[in-house]
């Protein structure tokens, strides 16, 4: 499965080579309770059709029905949904939440090719758009960086979906990648075994053929990767981690109980690995909800990868907007210096 955002835009693209009229919506900001995080994305054909979502679905129901009325704005522009308590219940924006909104009409498939190309190459795109007049500037985005209106300018993020690779295709292994593929994980699935390569079913998982470790090396894992192993055989296991635990995955996991873990730290010591590095592996995986079976094990894998997801995602912001702020400030501390010598001469 390709990322949400991927598969937004792409058919976008689509409708547009068709000839269609289409509005791409971003969310910008949203105050009390929303269901979506900024940077949210929707895109609305002009007879209704829709891809995409900015809220819970009944904003995407009145952007629908403008679009069908011909009501929607020829040129960028700001929305917004929620400001008074009766039209946030109207909408159905809980505790009187508001969604600012950035919408944008799209003209041609050529608009939307380096968001696109960002995501397949997972890259950090920065696209800022020009209220005004439409302009578009494209740019490098720090990581962490989010949706921001400045000035007369929108800057919207488009980079790296996050992924997963699992080392093993059992039965543990094809419940996770079919649930991790619900919470937009690219699904990447390993395994040398040719009896269960022959009967892995899973759709939308990669299929990546060789050896654990080489596997990870030729991947180069990044800071949107998780890898967890669970074939529980220390043969395949522990090839994959040996490589794992070097790299920037911010999680690596192994099944397997603390007994497991302990004696697999002891292997892990007789290679060339720091402790550092060994203190990473995470074990035994997931949240201990009490899971025993194959999709409760999932579950709990699954719910540890969001909570680290969302603490990565919510530490790149902060950092990301820190970065900005001290720019700012060295920006305004050049012109103040400038404008100093020019007092000066």
């Amino acid at each position: 499965m390709h990322s949400l955002d991927l598969e937004v835009l792409q058919r976008a693209s689509q409708w547009l080579a068709q000839g269609q009229r289409v509005h791409l919506f971003t969310l910008i900001r949203t105050w009390g309770s929303a269901p979506r995080l900024p940077g949210a994305i929707l895109v609305v054909r002009e007879d209704g059709h829709l891809l995409g979502s900015v809220s819970g679905g009944c904003i995407e129901d009145d952007l629908a029905d403008k679009a069908k009325h011909g009501q929607l704005p020829g040129t960028p522009a700001i929305i917004e949904y929620g400001v008074s308590r009766d039209e946030a219940q109207r909408f159905g924006i809980p505790c009187g939440g508001q969604l600012q909104i950035f919408v944008e009409p799209l003209q041609q498939p050529q608009q939307l090719a380096p968001m696109i190309d960002a995501l397949l190459t997972r890259k950090l795109l920065r696209r800022s758009i020009r209220l005004s007049n439409g302009d578009i500037r494209l740019g490098e985005a720090l990581p962490g960086s989010q949706p921001v209106l400045e000035g007369d300018w929108f800057h919207s993020v488009f980079g790296p979906q996050w992924r997963l690779l699992i080392i093993g295709a059992n039965q543990l292994g094809a419940t996770l990648a079919s649930m991790a593929q619900a919470l937009d994980f690219d699904v990447l699935i390993c395994d040398p075994r040719e009896e269960m390569r022959a009967e892995w079913h899973v759709e939308g998982a990669t299929w990546l053929a060789g050896m654990p470790d080489d596997v990870v090396l030729e991947l180069a894992p990044d800071a949107h990767t998780a890898i967890v192993a669970v074939t529980h055989d220390p043969k395949l296991d522990d090839m994959a981690l040996l490589e794992a635990l070097k790299c920037e995955a911010f999680y690596v996991g192994a099944l397997g109980s603390r007994r497991n873990q302990e004696k697999r730290q002891e292997r892990l010591r007789l290679f060339e690995l720091t402790e550092t590095e060994i203190s990473r592996l995470r074990g035994p995986v997931g949240l201990p909800i009490g899971s025993r079976t194959p999709a409760e094990i999932a579950v709990a894998i699954l719910a540890e990868l969001i909570q680290l997801r969302a603490q990565q995602r919510d530490a790149a912001s902060a950092s990301a907007q820190c970065t900005a702020r001290f720019e700012h400030a060295c920006g305004q501390a050049s012109e103040t210096l400038l404008q100093g010598r020019a007092c000066n001469i």
